[in-house]
Parts: structure tokens; sequence; C-alpha cells
């Protein structure tokens, strides 16, 4: 878990230097190649080449960290603060709300997550928020599913049916007793969503449907790089997948450690 806290740092900190330093004019912009030669090997010059474009593949590769993290928190926050109420209420009321709210979650989760990611990019269209509510869609009944279950069995509990007998309302009880009880999981599941959300993003990008070709997104560079890669051209492919590889792998790290 602490490694991969460590690596997670070092994509956050790098979210944050990249911008300050472009906009400093310290490091060149990664988006614009002028002057550049396309598909220069890595060199002195281009630590990691240079792309199709002639944009330097380093620094297109380090402002794609902050990028996929914006997105990915934007995704994963957005699922867990729209599909843990959703999970409380449906719980704790049951009925003909349970049912219905069952009945949504269990149609979109049966529908395998890339193609509802697919589907919801289509739909919405490229750009940063549309991919993270694309995103979001896919992992909201997942945490439904969690806090609903655990709902449904900690609200048996006597000392719940104690509270209730005193005339304690369902919303002091959802936030007194329940919600500490079904949180134990989330950050496991949390971490874990972000994970699959990185490589659902680049599923995205790689398939054209995550983020305009303007903004620096792993996925659409390894789009751009699938074509180079039979000629030899393999700098421009490797760095976007390592990037995408690693803070999966950290990810992963810390919620197995959870």
């Amino acid at each position: 878990m602490l490694t991969g806290l460590m690596i997670l740092s070092v994509y956050v900190v790098i979210s944050f230097l990249i911008p300050v330093l472009i906009n400093l004019r310290i490091i060149p912009d990664g988006e614009f190649g002028l002057g550049n030669p396309i598909f220069s090997a890595p060199s002195i010059d281009h630590w990691c080449g240079t792309d199709r474009l002639g944009r330097d593949v380093c620094i297109r590769t380090l402002a794609g960290s902050g990028v996929a993290l914006k997105v990915v928190f934007f995704a994963v926050s957005f699922a867990v603060f729209i599909g843990i109420p959703l999970g409380l209420l449906s719980g704790y009321i049951g009925g003909v709300l349970d049912r219905v709210l069952v009945l949504v979650m269990d149609t979109l989760y049966t529908i395998p997550v890339l193609l509802l990611s697919v589907v919801m990019a289509f739909l919405l269209g490229r750009g940063i928020m549309n991919a993270s509510i694309a995103l979001c869609v896919v992992y909201i009944p997942q945490y439904f599913r969690v806090v609903r279950n655990q709902t449904s069995q900690v609200k048996s509990e006597l000392y719940i049916e104690a509270a209730i007998s005193m005339g304690a309302s369902p919303v002091w009880v959802i936030r007194k007793y329940l919600l500490k009880n079904v949180l134990t999981s989330v950050p496991v599941l949390l971490t874990l969503n972000a994970a699959d959300a990185v490589l659902v993003l680049g599923s995205l990008g790689f398939l054209g449907l995550g983020l305009p070709e303007n903004i620096p997104e792993w996925g659409s560079d390894l789009n751009m790089a699938i074509v180079a890669l039979p000629t030899g051209i393999w700098w421009t492919a490797l760095y976007p997948g390592l990037a995408m590889f690693v803070l999966v792998l950290a990810l992963s790290f810390i919620g197995e450690g959870l």
C-alpha cells in the first residue's frame, strides 16, 4: 500500500507541476511541435522522442497524468455521491422504491463496462466532463449494490429498531448509525474503481471517443502510435502505455492494502 501511495503522489505532483512549468515557459507546450522533427527518436533534446506531429512525447505523457487523474477523480466522486445515497434509501426504505432502483441498477450492471462507457461517451460527446459522466454511470451500480446490501442487513439490528421505537427519524437513523456501518468497504471499492477507470478512459481514447486530440490523453496517444508501431517507431506507444500501466498498478496496490 505504501508503494502505491508513493507512486500516486508522484503522479499528483506531476499533474500540478507540468501546467505551471508550461505557463512559465520553462518547458515547451506539449501540444505544439513547431520546429520539431516528426518521429524523432529519443535523444538529449527530446528524452522520449517526438510523435507524428512533432510534439514532445515526454511532455505530452507527463501532462496526460493530470488529465487522467482529473477525469478519474470526477468520475469516481460522482459515482460515490450518487450511488451511496441511493443505496442507503433503497436499503432502508424498501418497497416500491427499492424494487425500481434495484431493477435499474441491475440492468446497468449487466451491461459490460466498456460497452456502457462507449455508449455514454458517444451520446455525450468528447470532453473532460463528458468522459467523467460516462465513467460515472458505469460505477454507480457498484456503490449502490454494496451500500444497499449492507444497509438491508444493518437496519435489522436491535439498536436501530430501539432507536426507531423511541421516535428517531429515518434521516437521523441513516446519518447516525447506517452511514458509519456501510462506508467501511467504500474506500477499497473506490481505489479499485479508480484503477479500472484509468483503463476505461484509455480505451475510450483509443477508440476515439474520449477527449479531443488537443488534450494530452494516453489512450488517444496510443491510438495515434499504433499506426507507426509496425515501422519501428516504438517510443510513441511505449511511454503513454507505461504511464497508464504504472498508475493502474499503484491504485491497485492501494486497494489491496486497504
